[in-house]
């Protein structure tokens, strides 16, 4: 019972505990990118909430790394800047959404709504 957690969640666990908002399990296509570098990761998101996503990528930004994320689906596309706030190497990361677009935060929420629906 207490092994499917197991070690390799610990990283994150502390900041899943202080969640204010609920997430909701949504599988996407994602692309994040670091704007100075131009860097772009293509991943999977596996859970998404109206402050940030956590990506399943094999290859992470380290932690604090400003970036831009758009996520698409059927339903269109979502665009914010945001940072990563943690890290669990070889299976993804965890990402704030920062001064997201209004019209950006509409997309989300309609998807949140259709979520939370479902």
């Amino acid at each position: 019972m207490g092994d499917s957690g197991g070690s390799p969640n610990d990283p994150g666990m502390s900041y899943r505990d202080r969640r204010s908002v609920p997430r909701y399990g949504l599988i996407a296509q994602t692309d994040v990118v670091e704007p100075v570098s131009g860097l772009r990761i293509s991943g999977r998101i596996s859970e998404v909430s109206l402050k940030g996503c956590y990506v399943d990528v094999l290859n992470t930004l380290p932690a604090q790394t400003m970036i831009e994320v758009r996520i698409s689906r059927d339903q269109g596309t979502f665009v914010s800047p945001g940072k990563i706030i943690y890290t669990q190497e070889g299976m993804g990361m965890g990402i704030a959404f920062l001064s997201t677009p209004t019209d950006q935060l509409k997309v989300l929420d309609s998807w949140l709504t259709e979520l939370n629906a479902s």
